[in-house]
């Protein structure tokens, strides 16, 4: 598939993704999950980001993975090639948007389906439209849930909640959702803009590489121990106090200002 893709932009130190398909709700096809793939692995490395905005264009976020388009030749594929490629494309963007160390803003109007409802929730800060809707449409479609709902779902909302987003097919609002825990807030959608926005400008002023470490270790926190968590947290504090930001936090504490954070 050569329509669609996904674009981006530089504002300051954010970098702003775009799912560019609004004729097809920004459903992603091969082309545009392999984009992401290289645009996250490319943003990880970049030492000038500070945060990462992800959005759809149009009026939607995104419908999820293009199921009809990957399977309109009518061909039978090989068995096993789910099992051979997801892992490498639709899953791999959920990981990186989850283990990115940079903080991740997601705008989520319209539609939230799929894969595209787990980027959502993969997001360290999804903002909605209230009247958003979030979907896991897999029973639905007779097949399975994947990229990572069956993780995201039971540890955001619940295994009640969950079973009713997976199992039942519920649709969930962004007000709902904000409700549940799913995502960070919802607004109206006149004030969307201005709330991500306002956040995104938020994170990239902050102490980039103590953030980056927080986030690596709620994660961690995830599927560990209470002292597990505890060695990773003394593992990050080790480094995050070799930051330049550690000794400018510090310095603006000792001379009651605000901080003036670099990044580095």
């Amino acid at each position: 598939m050569s329509d669609g893709s996904v674009t981006t932009s530089r504002a300051d130190s954010t970098l702003r993704i775009t799912l560019d398909r609004p004729s097809r709700r920004n459903s992603l096809n091969h082309q545009m999950i392999d984009e992401l793939v290289s645009i996250l692995s490319a943003a990880a490395y970049d030492d000038s980001l500070r945060a990462i905005a992800l959005t759809g264009a149009g009026e939607d976020f995104c419908a999820g993975a293009d199921w009809v388009a990957t399977n309109s030749t009518g061909q039978r594929p090989r068995t096993g090639d789910l099992v051979r490629r997801i892992p490498h494309t639709a899953h791999r963007v959920i990981e990186l948007v989850a283990t990115i160390q940079l903080p991740v803003v997601c705008t989520v109007r319209g539609w939230a389906v799929g894969l595209g409802c787990n980027l959502a929730l993969a997001a360290d800060f999804t903002i909605a439209d209230t009247g958003a809707t979030l979907w896991e449409p897999f029973m639905n479609r007779g097949f399975t849930p994947d990229s990572g709902a069956t993780w995201l779902l039971p540890r955001l909302a619940g295994v009640a909640r969950a079973k009713r987003m997976l199992l039942l097919g519920e649709k969930v609002s962004g007000s709902q959702a904000a409700d549940w825990g799913l995502i960070h807030s919802a607004v109206p959608a006149n004030q969307l803009d201005t709330a991500v926005d306002s956040l995104l400008a938020q994170l990239a002023a902050g102490p980039t590489v103590a953030i980056g470490l927080a986030k690596q270790a709620i994660a961690y926190g995830q599927h560990a121990t209470l002292t597990q968590s505890m060695n990773q947290e003394l593992s990050n504090l080790e480094l995050s106090c070799r930051a330049g930001d550690f000794k400018e936090g510090l310095a603006a504490f000792r001379e009651h200002r605000d901080p003036d954070f670099t990044g580095r």
